[in-house]
């Protein structure tokens, strides 16, 4: 299990809380859960661990809720949704409140801050937060493309329906708010065949590939939901699957190590003649959203 990098922050926030307030056991609870997580900086762990063999020194009388019983990873991934729920749905929900999370969520300059509002949002008592949302999207024309789609998850969550117009990478889409993907399984199968054929071919190589392989392969749907390379991926044709297969994984190599042998990703997935163009167009698609440099992007000799 992977830890939301945007959540640390309030997840330390809410154990210092918990401190303070002598919730021992609750405290103990969050600290196995940050340690049952993967990909932090390892002076995270160290202090997390000589935090939690401090308090089972000192208070151990504070058990862990169904500390008895180890949690599977449906049980871990339930626990770790009621805990962000948690954070993310204060008891107190003024109008002050309400106000901060919807200036962040349109104003603030960090992405990450952004997503953490809209997350914000889908616990909002306030029924004027739809048509905020709504109207925000429609009409603003700098809304970076990820954050376009948290928002729509958001709207959906929150049970909101109907089609939306907006502007989508320079594009005109017209979206349904219901059929927005809230999960990977949620997306058409012929995207997730895409990601399926890298998972099998690069966990041979790396075992760490298939998970950063499936975080760009989401970043790439969320970024590119209802626009026409979108569409271009959900043609159900093994060509197809190729041509965006390769990409992936050339993407991924070029992102992790810095560096990819564009004849061997060819040759793994069949890239002929007759697909090179199909298959590049898709690499230029992609890279756009991992934000690495591309051959041919300097700027031309004047």
């Amino acid at each position: 299990m992977y830890l939301f990098p945007r959540m640390l922050d309030q997840y330390q926030i809410q154990l210092t809380r918990m401190l303070e307030a002598e919730q021992y056991g609750e405290a103990k609870r969050l600290l196995q859960f940050l340690l049952s997580c993967k990909g932090e900086d390892e002076r995270h762990y160290e202090e997390w661990e000589s935090l939690l063999s401090w308090l089972d020194m000192a208070f151990p009388e504070y058990r862990v809720p169904g500390e008895e019983d180890a949690m599977n990873p449906a049980e871990q991934e339930a626990d770790e949704q009621a805990i962000r729920e948690d954070l993310l749905n204060p008891a107190e929900q003024d109008e002050g409140y309400v106000k901060q999370v919807l200036y962040i969520m349109k104003h603030h300059p960090m992405i990450d801050q952004q997503i953490l509002a809209l997350e914000r949002a889908v616990f909002i008592r306030a029924t004027e937060v739809d048509d905020i949302i709504t109207q925000w999207l429609t009409e603003a024309s700098d809304v970076h493309p990820i954050v376009q789609f948290k928002a729509l998850q958001c709207l959906r969550k929150r049970g909101a329906t109907g089609r939306l117009v907006m502007d989508r990478l320079g594009e005109q889409v017209e979206l349904e708010i219901e059929a927005t993907p809230l999960a990977m399984d949620d997306f058409p199968q012929p995207v997730n065949r895409i990601l399926e054929r890298v998972e099998s071919i690069t966990e041979a190589d790396d075992p760490s590939l298939p998970h950063f392989a499936r975080e760009l392969w989401k970043d790439s749907l969320q970024f590119l939901y209802g626009t026409t390379a979108y569409t271009w991926m959900l043609r159900d044709d093994e060509e197809t699957v190729d041509c965006y297969a390769g990409a992936l994984h050339q993407t991924l190599l070029i992102t992790v190590y810095g560096t990819v042998n564009d004849d061997d990703i060819r040759d793994t997935y069949g890239i002929t003649e007759a697909l090179r163009f199909r298959y590049e167009q898709a690499c230029r698609t992609l890279r756009q959203v991992a934000v690495v440099p591309q051959p041919g992007d300097e700027d031309p000799e004047p």
